[in-house]
């Protein structure tokens, strides 16, 4: 487990705002690490356990699917807490994804 990795990867998901998604991929082209979104889908899957917390419900695949959903418990609760912050989703899959998607690459601008 590459905990440096990790740990930039669960910077950057705290910066997600409520209300907002980010993607795999986006967060590893942020990182400079393009090819990497595996790598942060395995990071997010051990965020529940990092301090501080970790609001690993936004993040998504760059569909808008909640492909994570099953590292929470119970895996509806992914949903739940997107819904709490405003954010629709139907079918497992973030409604209007490109309208409240995040990119974390607008920070360096």
């Amino acid at each position: 487990m590459d905990t440096n990795f990790y740990e930039m990867v669960y910077e950057v998901a705290r910066l997600i705002p409520k209300g907002r998604v980010t993607s795999y991929g986006a967060i590893s082209k942020s990182l400079g690490a393009a090819k990497s979104s595996r790598m942060v889908g395995h990071a997010m899957s051990y965020a529940g356990t990092a301090h501080p917390k970790v609001p690993a419900h936004r993040v998504v695949n760059s569909s808008g699917l909640l492909t994570g959903k099953f590292h929470f418990d119970p895996p509806e609760l992914m949903e739940e807490l997107l819904l709490k912050e405003g954010v629709e989703v139907k079918n497992d899959k973030v409604v209007n994804f490109k309208k409240v998607f995040w990119n974390p690459m607008d920070l360096e601008e």
